[in-house]
């Protein structure tokens, strides 16, 4: 395949076991950028033994996160920009997707695409745990939503901020194969901080009506993101929510089809928002004073 006119962008932190076979799948682009807050695995060395350029980024205070701190400082040069996480691999039919849609005389402005859904060794089929996000767009047409920045979750990049996108919205067919290496206790530990943050974010959402100075609009008839944003506002207001998801995803999805696997997904899925639930019941409460702590026994 000849060379695209895209950058694709990866951002990373001791992704070692995931980086080889996503950068493998990266040869069509024409430059591929590694951004990465200073692993201490071999992730550094191995993406640019790959032939990515690795970009070390620090945050700082208001700054932007990872992710759109590369779209404004990385230099990006390239009709395109692709983003995708070092656990996701693009497979060949994607490739050729982006290769006809790309190549087209009226190719729309920002594509929406599927993350298939790998867990526990096996691609999924049913259980409903895929979803859809702009990932490819025209270079400088897209910028993430501005949902607020939560320290307290130690994140450094973006974790469900969503593309705004100036102009028409298609959707590719062929999903990105997503599969992280790392194991279930490294998923636990991500999606606990994931927790912390989306807690934030709907506690904001509940006392201010506001997700963000900047966000995607919520529509029941819009595209998939919009969809979705809509359906969270009525989502986050229900106290049994986690059991919902659980329902959703193991019986309307037909998670029991997957068998073990599609039953520890589903009460994982469920466990997540039950923790999200449980951290905005934590800031509701008053703040407390030093003197307020129980004494030493």
């Amino acid at each position: 395949m000849t060379r695209l006119s895209i950058t694709v962008v990866v951002p990373t932190k001791n992704e070692a076991a995931n980086i080889g076979k996503c950068l493998s799948s990266l040869t069509p682009a024409a430059r591929v950028l590694v951004i990465d807050s200073s692993s201490t695995d071999e992730t550094a060395p191995l993406a640019q033994n790959l032939g990515a350029e690795v970009i070390q980024f620090k945050a700082l205070q208001n700054s932007p996160k990872k992710r759109q701190w590369a779209l404004e400082n990385a230099g990006i040069e390239t009709d395109w920009t692709l983003l995708i996480d070092a656990d996701e691999v693009v497979p060949t039919p994607l490739w050729d997707e982006i290769a006809r849609q790309v190549q087209d005389a009226n190719p729309a402005t920002g594509y929406l695409v599927r993350k298939g859904f790998c867990f526990m060794g096996r691609p999924f089929r049913f259980g409903g745990f895929s979803h859809d996000a702009v990932l490819l767009f025209q270079t400088g047409t897209a910028r993430f939503e501005q949902l607020g920045e939560q320290a307290e979750s130690g994140l450094d990049m973006e974790v469900h901020e969503r593309l705004i996108v100036d102009g028409r919205i298609a959707r590719l067919k062929t999903p990105l194969i997503h599969e992280d290496l790392k194991g279930l206790a490294a998923y636990i530990d991500r999606h606990n901080r994931y927790s912390t943050w989306e807690a934030a974010i709907r506690h904001q959402f509940l006392t201010t009506g506001q997700w963000g100075t900047e966000s995607i609009r919520p529509r029941l008839f819009g595209n998939v993101q919009e969809r979705r944003r809509f359906l969270k506002q009525f989502a986050c207001r229900i106290p049994g929510e986690h059991w919902l998801w659980f329902l959703y995803h193991y019986v309307g999805r037909f998670g029991f089809l997957e068998g073990r696997a599609g039953l520890i997904a589903s009460q994982m899925r469920a466990q997540y928002i039950a923790n999200v639930h449980a951290k905005i019941a934590e800031l509701r409460l008053p703040r407390r004073k030093q003197s307020d702590f129980c004494p030493n026994a």
